[in-house]
C-alpha cells in the first residue's frame, strides 16, 4: 500500500494543505493505535510503536497515496508525562477536532479486555456534540479466545450505543481481522462527504 509519513504536527500552521479528507485515530494511551495504524497499511513501521505510554505527543499525518490523510491523535489516560504536557494534548486535539474542515471522522480504539474508561466517554461525547462521526473500534481481539473477545466486543458495543450508530469492529493488528472491515467504513465517510458543518 502506498502510505507515507508526512508530518508530526504541534499547531494548525503545521499541517498539510486541506486538500483530501482525513480520518483520525484516537484512544487512551498504549491502546495500540500505532500498531492499528501499521496494520491498517500494511506498513510495519509507518506508525511508531514502543512500550511506554504517551509515545505520541503531536498530530501524526500519514498519506495514503493522494486520497485522504490517516492522522494518528496522542493518547490520553495514564500516560506519564508532567500535567502541563497533557493539558497542551488535549487543546491541540481539541482545536484539530472542532476545526479541521477536511476531518470526516475519528476512529475510536478501546481494548478488548478494558472497560470504557472516562477519557473514552468524554472523547465520544465530545464527537457527538461537534457532530463528528465516531467509527468504534476493539482493538486485540487476538489477546481473548473468539468466543469471549466476541463477547466482550458485544457488551462493549451495548455502552458504545448511546455515542454512535456504528457497530464495533473487532480488529487484530497481529492476525488483520477486521481489517478490511474498517478500510469500508474509512472508504464509506471519505467519499461521503464533510461532517462539519
Amino acid at each position: 500500500m502506498d502510505a507515507r509519513f508526512v508530518i508530526s504536527a504541534f499547531k494548525e500552521e503545521q499541517y498539510p494543505a486541506p486538500d483530501r479528507p482525513e480520518v483520525a485515530f484516537a484512544g487512551r494511551s498504549n491502546v495500540g493505535k500505532s500498531s492499528l495504524i501499521n496494520a491498517l497499511t500494511l506498513r510495519r513501521g509507518l506508525a511508531k510503536t514502543g512500550s511506554t505510554p504517551g509515545r505520541t505527543q503531536s498530530l501524526n499525518f500519514y498519506a495514503v497515496g493522494e486520497r485522504l490523510y490517516l492522522v494518528d491523535l496522542p493518547g490520553y489516560g495514564f500516560a506519564r508525562v508532567p500535567l502541563r504536557v497533557k493539558a497542551s494534548w488535549k487543546a491541540m486535539v481539541e482545536s484539530y477536532l472542532e476545526n479541521r474542515k477536511t476531518l470526516r471522522a475519528v476512529v475510536v480504539i478501546v481494548d478488548v479486555r478494558r472497560e470504557l474508561t472516562s477519557g473514552d466517554r468524554e472523547l465520544m461525547a465530545w464527537l457527538t456534540h461537534y457532530g463528528v462521526k465516531a467509527i468504534p473500534v476493539v482493538t486485540k481481539a487476538d489477546k481473548l479466545s473468539r468466543q469471549k473477545a466476541g463477547n466482550r466486543a458485544r457488551a462493549l458495543a451495548a455502552q458504545i450505543r448511546e455515542f454512535t450508530t456504528y457497530p464495533p469492529i473487532l480488529f487484530s493488528a497481529k492476525t488483520k481481522e477486521g481489517r478490511d472491515e474498517l478500510w469500508r467504513a474509512i472508504d464509506e465517510v471519505a467519499e461521503n462527504g464533510v461532517t462539519h458543518p
